[in-house]
């Protein structure tokens, strides 16, 4: 029988602790680094989140472990709490799944990705 993307989704999941957007400023506020992996058309479109790092998804795994040549500054070890946006919340917990199989696993994902965050937010 073959995987779906579903199936892989939901194993992707297992081990995350997923932070809901309204718990994202605590957790940035406690040392998490929000990576932005949404393509530039996709931020043009949607906004930005201030402060975050963009890393674009196909240079993602590069940028963050601390073991790699084309690190950035921020992969300093292992323990880093990267959180990853995405517009919705399915491509970042993929992302974050590879990023736990490269040892780093305090990575995660933001529920529901930028949409939720911009739900979450009060209206004026």
């Amino acid at each position: 029988m073959a995987v779906t993307i579903n199936d892989l989704l939901l194993t992707a999941r297992e081990n995350l602790d997923r932070v809901d957007a309204v718990d994202l400023a605590t957790e940035l506020d406690n040392g998490g680094v929000l990576v932005d992996i949404r393509p530039a058309a996709q931020r043009a479109t949607e906004g930005e989140y201030p402060g975050a790092l963009v890393l674009e998804r196909n240079v993602l795994e590069w940028r963050l472990d601390p073991a790699s040549d084309a690190r950035i500054p921020e992969a300093v070890d292992h323990d880093v709490r990267w959180i990853v946006l995405c517009s919705e919340g399915y491509s970042s917990s993929l992302a974050a799944a590879t990023l736990q199989q490269l040892g780093l696993h305090r990575a995660t994902d933001v529920v529901g990705g930028y949409q939720a965050i911009l739900a979450a937010r009060p209206v004026d």
